[in-house]
């Protein structure tokens, strides 16, 4: 390290005195008698470098453009000097012309100067050379000029001559040509920083500016958002405010309206009644006048009626005239004017307000109203309380007091109270329901029907006879107009590929379409797979209802992939007279198919039969109820799942039901899962709704599951339900209770039950004695529908799953309805069984629900999620 520090000491020292002695000499040409003669040689070198210096040879180096590279051999010496060529240097002293290649590449400042004849001494007359500092000779290379010395005077690239002193054999050092582009660079570097720094100030000036904005824009979405927030309780306050208006102007024009229509229709029936008297009695051709004044007609002779029984009037308002009934007057109307043998009864509005002044208070203003009467400002709560007086009910719907209805014949089946209608027994042909069972058997092969591709009938072989239907070539033959429920399970062991297919098939003389549907998956093994299968419809006489069975696969043969488990009554359904104000609807999933774990189906009405009762949410994922009620609910899901963690888990599906804005879960049906393979999901119930209330489903799968839900109009993705009054209804539903449950070698136990809904006057679950926590009682007469899911691991060969009815006048259970379980599937944790059924029941029948494990055993029954029951009663 000091050697090579000496070596760049020397080097520099050799640059400073190349600078010095380049520009030291003077242009005046040398004077005196030393540069008289010839040829003078230059003059010896003096002083104490001068030993060292003369045994060793310069080295010169030329940089430029283009550099010259000293030869690798040893380095010529310098030849001298010319003499002058007169005799007296002093009169023929010129100064001599630089030559070589060190002038042509040497910028004019630093070229060798001419010089005079060599001077012996300098006390002789030769002036010193001038000195030039080191530090001016560097900054004649860091000039502007310096780079275009060259092309002003015509020369080549600039160049430097340097000559240093070095060892011999070292490196040689470019050292004057070094601090030049040392000093290029430094200022480089200079700009090169003061360029960063404009730029890293921009980058900042850039990001404040990105952040101020970014502030802005969060500054206008919360003035957005705040904006929203006030418009929605704008919109909230402007749906009360026309609430308001809305009552108060129908409560100010409504009187008026009435009186008006009222005076009209008087007047009216008055000149009708008596033109229609006056011409019975001249005896000729009359005109017949429509309601609507509509004249129809004109001239045609009046038909007479013949004799009319009692109670019958002659309209001659239909062609040909016809006997009717005498019009009954309602709840509410008073008799003006008898039922005679050609006109009808008239009836008028009873005013309660003006009858009694007082009946609403003396502060409280009294509105009458077609059948009642409404007091203003009275709360709710307040009229519900026996307000409304003696032979008289609130109506929640319409929010006023209405007059309870009278039985014709005296024959109440519900009474009148304080919060609903008289409930009045029919006659047996005019029954407000009825239920009727049946069993299901493949066709013989002697009818030539085998291969299941083309589709097929189930033959229906009822039990008892009916009013309301008939049975008919393998289906059913409706007599009456009214609402239909059925219900059906089946068991069966197929081989066929793909899957089968069961669906309830509705046949009319306009329509022709599969009520609903559920498809039965190829099984890995050869067990029987168990499903239950539900619709609701509007029936009219001469419609048929069919049981449906195909498969995808042109190979499924009848014989030989078909055996049906022989259950008991199958096939149940229960019937319901329009005079029970039910309602029933129907619609069907949409056509989107998904592709995700958690899935919200969208429904699209197909068909109901009051559009005001039932409707669609906003987003069409809730079905809307408008009044209060009881519902009877059905949901079919067919969808197709690939991977194994689908067969692990399965599928859950969950219905809610939303009120006041909060849901809350209904029930919770779990579904074996399968792997490539179709499948459906099914889930039954009933529960009470108040006005307001949204039904809602969702299916769960598992994170890894791909599922592919179908939905179309061929039935396999339904929704059906049948919405009836709670004057007439009512429902409960429970659970498996968590104490009790059967487990090991289970042969025909009862399962224990945990009410989870209120109590209802006419369902209740027996709580003490032997038969508490197992069976239900009823209390009245009517029809009843079980919809059962359990939710199970077990490794029966066969669970069998019984619904008993124990009456007074059997004190041993008969089995209602029955179902079956096979073999769990391969692979999965949990399967499940459903049950349903339709029955009569009388005041004092229990029902209960067994298990029977035939060839192995129950290891554990969920209590929770997956297993409940809910029971619904409607009255006969």
């Amino acid at each position: 390290m000091p050697g090579r520090r000496l070596w760049w000491a020397r080097c520099w020292l050799g640059v400073c005195l190349s600078l010095l002695g380049a520009g030291g000499g003077s242009a005046e040409p040398c004077q005196g008698p030393p540069c008289e003669g010839g040829s003078a040689s230059p003059p010896p070198c003096r002083g104490p470098r001068c030993a060292g210096r003369a045994g060793r040879p310069a080295r010169s180096f030329l940089h430029g453009a283009a550099p010259l590279r000293p030869s690798q051999g040893k380095a010529a010496p310098a030849a001298p000097l010319p003499a002058c060529p007169g005799g007296d240097c002093a009169a023929n002293a010129t100064q001599r012309d630089c030559q070589g290649l060190e002038c042509r590449l040497l910028p004019p400042r630093l070229r060798p100067r001419p010089r005079g004849p060599a001077c012996a001494a300098p006390a002789e007359g030769c002036p010193e050379p001038a000195l030039l500092r080191a530090a001016d000779r560097a900054a004649q290379f860091a000039g502007d000029d310096f780079a275009h010395a060259g092309a002003e005077r015509g020369g080549g690239a600039p160049g430097v001559q340097l000559t240093c002193d070095v060892k011999p054999g070292e490196n040689e050092v470019p050292s004057e040509d070094a601090l030049i582009l040392q000093l290029h660079l430094a200022k480089g570097h200079e700009k090169f920083t003061e360029m960063l720094k404009s730029q890293q100030q921009i980058i900042v000036d850039l990001q404040q500016k990105l952040a101020e904005q970014q502030h802005v824009l969060v500054s206008q979405q919360r003035e957005i958002l705040e904006q929203q927030r006030k418009m929605y309780e704008q919109m909230d306050l402007i749906k009360v405010q026309y609430g308001m208006v809305f009552d108060t102007v129908k409560q100010m024009s409504f009187q008026s309206l009435q009186e008006d229509i009222q005076n009209y229709f008087e007047s009216y029936l008055h000149g009708l009644q008596n033109q229609v008297r006056n011409h019975l009695q001249k005896s000729y051709s009359v005109h017949k006048v429509e309601v609507d004044a509509k004249v129809i007609n004109v001239g045609e002779s009046l038909l007479d009626c013949g004799l009319c029984e009692s109670g019958e009037f002659c309209n001659f308002q239909k062609t040909p005239s016809q006997c009717e009934k005498c019009t009954l007057c309602p709840a509410g109307f008073f008799q003006m004017a008898e039922c005679s043998a050609n006109s009808d009864r008239i009836c008028q509005d009873r005013d309660e307000c003006t009858e009694s002044p007082s009946i609403c208070g003396e502060r409280i203003k009294c509105l009458n109203t077609p059948g009642g009467f409404r007091c203003l400002g009275i709360a709710e709560k307040d009229a519900a309380l026996g307000m409304c007086g003696e032979e008289y009910f609130f109506n929640k719907e319409m929010q006023e007091c209405q007059a309870c209805l009278k039985c014709e014949d005296g024959m109440v089946a519900v009474p009148c109270s304080t919060v609903s209608d008289t409930v009045c027994s029919a006659a047996s042909e005019n029954k407000l329901s009825e239920s009727w069972a049946a069993n299901i058997v493949l066709p013989s092969m002697k009818s030539g029907i085998s291969q299941v591709y083309s589709g097929l009938n189930l033959k229906i072989k009822g039990k008892l006879p009916c009013d309301i239907l008939s049975t008919e070539e393998s289906s059913l033959v409706f007599r009456q107009h009214g609402l239909l429920w059925t219900d059906l399970n089946f068991a069966v062991k197929h081989n066929c590929r793909n899957f089968l297919q069961l669906s309830l098939k509705l046949n009319g003389s306009e329509e022709d379409h599969e009520l609903s549907g559920v498809r039965i998956e190829q099984p890995e093994g050869k067990y029987f797979q168990s499903t239950s299968l539900s619709s609701a419809a509007e029936v009219e006489p001469s419609q048929t209802l069919s049981v449906y069975l195909r498969s995808p696969n042109q190979f499924c043969n009848q014989s030989k992939d078909l055996n049906i488990y022989d259950l008991n009554t199958p096939l149940s359904l229960f019937w319901l007279s329009h005079d029970t104000g039910a309602v029933a609807l129907s619609a069907q999933m949409s056509t989107a198919m998904h592709y995700q774990t958690n899935y919200r189906p969208t429904f699209k009405i197909i068909s109901v039969s009051d559009p005001y009762m039932l409707s669609l949410s906003h987003d069409g994922r809730a079905i809307k109820f408008t009044e209060t009620g009881v519902v009877k609910f059905v949901f079919h899901q067919a969808l197709y799942s690939m991977g194994h963690t689908c067969v692990r888990e399965g599928f859950s599906l969950i219905s809610y039901i939303n009120r006041n804005g909060t849901n809350r879960e209904l029930m919770n049906v779990f579904k074996s899962g399968v792997n490539y393979r179709d499948t459906s999901i099914s889930a039954s119930g009933a529960t009470k709704v108040d006005a307001g209330d949204l039904v809602s489903f969702e299916i769960l799968s598992p994170a890894q599951c791909n599922v592919r839900y179908f939905g179309d109009s061929s039935g396999i993705s339904m929704f059906s339900l049948i919405w009836i009054p709670s004057a007439v209804s009512s429902a409960i539903s429970a659970t498996v209770s968590v104490t009790g449950l059967p487990t090991g070698a289970v042969r025909n136990k009862l399962l224990d039950f945990t009410q989870v809904s209120s109590n209802e006057k006419q369902i209740q679950l027996v709580s003490s004695g032997q038969l508490a926590q197992k069976y239900f009682i009823f209390t009245e007469k009517g029809v009843a529908s079980i919809a059962l899911d359990l939710k199970l691991i077990h490794s029966c060969n066969v669970l069998k799953v019984t619904l008993n009815q124990l009456t007074m006048d059997h004190m041993q259970p008969t089995a209602v309805a029955q179902q079956i379980g096979g073999q769990m599937p391969e692979g999965s944790i949990w399967t499940s069984v459903s049950l349903r059924a339709s029955f009569e029941v009388h005041n004092g029948t229990l029902i209960s629900v067994s298990l029977d494990c035939v060839r192995g055993r129950i290891n554990q029954i969920t209590h929770e999620h997956g297993t409940s029951i809910s029971i619904l009663w409607i009255s006969s």
